[in-house]
């Protein structure tokens, strides 16, 4: 799309442009191309990925990628209520799963709000043209929940940093580009204030990737091991020592999730037409008729409104200001609590089809793998509890829970003896 700031494409004819595009060049959807934790051979899930990126260039070519994203750095400088529209349209039809959480949100959310001009210009029209892939390095094997507390260093070398440590939980490691790394640069201030983030490539001298392989039988988690890696002061995100300010607004954006205005992400909206796949579990399972799997198929549907309506409001609020920031762990909480009970759902529809399964069962098949693995929605991107925390204590006003690492240098706080 071309034009200028005063040439804005309305929400409607942008929503006609996108639906006859969209019907001309995209493929119905494939459970085979989407990402997720799934037990597939490597060159499966390199195929999505391979995937992804051809979509992903698709779409930035015909300007329907990066609407919310200003001009300069290879977006369309539209609305979210664009970026709704295409979401809405996008319904039943293939999409490019592997850019959205983390890579445009909160990754490309971070490089807009606190990279420097020459990151933004480099990475951002990267992401949309497909050509790159970012995952976050945050979590670490001796952290939980505590982001704050991370032992990876970087020490500063002239115009460079050394990095090592290990970090964990990186869904997708092994296949992606780029990294968003947390590291401690002092220790001798209280935890949240020594902290700094860079961007670094993966597949480098210096970090080792290995996968993790899950109950299931996936193996999209990674640890990686990071030994003298070096990164340019100009890779940079943020001040030095200001990283807790970057990561907290990146944690703000994973907890909006998919309903970030930055993301592409088909919705069910007024025009999307199909049979849910509650339904074709139903039917292939052979319930299509019973009375209790009908009323679970009506409780999911349920649960799908008030969640798309909550967080329509949790979102709009936030952008107008009515909210703050830390309300959009409202709709994380029911985000959560709504993937649990539909993984449930879909466990209790199945019946026996949940124990045992063949390939000719359809829809029913696998819903078993599912269900051993439904905590994992609990936990990735930030844990249930660590949103509910923000709610009591954030947006409730409740009192903090009491910690024996406030004030103090991070190196005199008490840890664990290591191995």
């Amino acid at each position: 799309m071309t034009g200028t700031a005063d040439d804005v494409e309305d929400v409607e004819s942008f929503r006609l442009r996108a639906r006859e595009w969209i019907r001309a060049n995209l493929s119905p959807a494939s459970p085979e191309n989407e990402s997720g934790l799934r037990a597939v051979p490597a060159e499966v899930e390199l195929a999505g990925v391979a995937h992804d990126r051809a979509v992903q260039r698709k779409l930035h070519e015909a300007g329907l990628n990066g609407l919310v994203i200003p001009r300069e750095y290879g977006g369309q400088g539209l609305s979210p209520a664009h970026q709704r529209a295409l979401n809405e349209e996008l319904s039943g039809y293939e999409w490019p799963s592997r850019f959205q959480v983390p890579t445009i949100s909160p990754c490309g959310a971070v490089l807009l709000e606190f990279g420097s001009q020459e990151l933004k210009q480099r990475h951002i029209p990267a992401i949309l043209r497909g050509e790159e892939i970012f995952m976050q390095f945050m979590s670490e094997p001796s952290g939980g929940s505590d982001l704050a507390g991370v032992l990876t260093t970087a020490v500063r070398d002239g115009d460079e940093w050394v990095l090592n440590g290990s970090k964990v939980w990186t869904t997708g490691a092994w296949w992606a580009d780029w990294a968003i790394c947390l590291a401690r640069t002092d220790w001798d201030v209280p935890k949240h204030q020594g902290l700094t983030v860079f961007a670094l490539p993966i597949h480098q001298p210096g970090i080792e990737v290995r996968q993790i392989e899950m109950l299931n039988g996936a193996r999209d988690f990674c640890q990686e091991y990071l030994t003298d890696v070096r990164v340019p002061d100009s890779h940079r995100i943020g001040e030095v020592n200001g990283g807790w300010t970057v990561a907290t607004r990146l944690l703000f954006h994973e907890r909006m999730m998919h309903n970030s205005p930055y993301v592409t992400s088909p919705v069910s909206g007024p025009r999307a037409t199909g049979e849910s796949a509650l339904v074709q579990v139903a039917r292939d399972a052979g319930r299509l008729s019973d009375p209790i799997a009908r009323n679970l198929i009506g409780e999911a549907r349920m649960l799908d409104l008030v969640t798309d309506a909550l967080q329509r409001r949790v979102a709009g609020g936030v952008r107008s200001g009515a909210l703050t920031a830390d309300s959009a762990a409202v709709g994380r909480v029911l985000l959560i609590s709504k993937s649990l009970r539909a993984t449930q759902i879909r466990y209790e529809i199945a019946g026996d089809y949940a124990a045992a399964w063949g390939t000719g069962d359809g829809a029913a098949a696998g819903i078993g793998e599912g269900f051993l693995m439904r905590q994992g929605s609990a936990i990735g991107g930030g844990t249930i509890e660590m949103a509910r925390n923000v709610l009591a204590e954030r947006v409730l006003g409740m009192p903090r829970e009491q910690t024996a690492d406030r004030g103090i240098p991070f190196r005199d706080v008490p840890r664990g003896a290591t191995r």
